[in-house]
This record gives structure tokens, sequence and C-alpha cells, in this order.
């Protein structure tokens, strides 16, 4: 195996860990939100943008590069929390095929209690996969990037 061969297996090897840890972080904050407040965590990802943009909205496609999914998926995750008075939808004053998204009241009470669900079972994943040695260099690479 030559310098280049090696460069490959080294990228793949990575993305095999990263998508590993993925797996687990998502499994166990799925598992957490759901008993919790019966959020997956995709739902929750749409509340944590949305809330992010401090008291604003965002667009549809917005709003759908955040939560990773496609124009169709983001639709149907609007119209499920939408159903469940969460979000609203808001036309654009400057353009009428613009829609906005944001949170209503019970939106961000139930993203107030979902978010410390969230942040512990993060903190208690990442603390778990630091102990196994092929998650352990991927998670120091994640603390390093922050606090």
């Amino acid at each position: 195996m030559g310098i280049a061969d090696d460069a490959v297996e080294i990228r793949a090897q990575g993305w095999r860990t990263l998508a590993a840890l993925h797996g687990l972080i998502e499994s166990e904050l799925e598992k957490a939100l759901s008993a919790a407040v019966e959020l997956s965590v995709v739902e929750y990802t749409v509340l944590d943008a949305l809330n992010r943009q401090d008291g604003w909205h965002m667009r549809m496609q917005q709003l759908a590069r955040a939560a990773a999914l496609s124009p169709s998926a983001t639709t149907r995750l609007v119209n499920r929390l939408e159903n469940r008075a969460l979000l609203t939808r808001v036309l654009c004053a400057d353009d009428r095929r613009g829609i906005y998204t944001e949170l209503t009241a019970a939106g961000h009470e139930l993203y107030d209690r979902a978010k410390p669900v969230h942040d512990k079972t993060l903190a208690a994943v990442l603390e778990e996969a630091s102990a196994q040695a092929e998650l352990a260099p991927m998670v120091k690479a994640l603390r390093l990037g922050g606090p």
C-alpha cells in the first residue's frame, strides 16, 4: 500500500468513526427526547434552529439546511409541528411566495423543557464514547472545538 492509499484509508477510517459516533449520539438523543418530551431528534433540531433566531423567523429553505432535510421532508415536518401548535408559518411581506417559520409560545416552552434533556444526554453520550478507544479521538476533536 502506497502513501496515497494510506491517506485514502485514513480518511475512510475517520469517516467510519464519525458515522459511528453520530449514530450513537442520535440513537441516545432519540430515546431521551422521545421519552421526556415526545420529540424526535430532527424535531428538536428544528425547534433549536428557530429558537436561535432570537424572536425572528426562518425561510423554509434555511430550515431545511439547518435540519439537513430535503424541501419535501421539511414541509412534512413543519406540517407536523404546526399541527402540534409548536410553530407557525408567516407569509413574507416582500415576496408572497416566501414563507417564514417561527416558534409559537408552546414551541418555546417545549424547547425550554427539551434543551436540558438534549444537553445532558449529549454530555453523557460523549463521556461514554470517550472511554471507547475507537471513538475517543473523535470525541477529543469535538471537545477541542467548543467549551
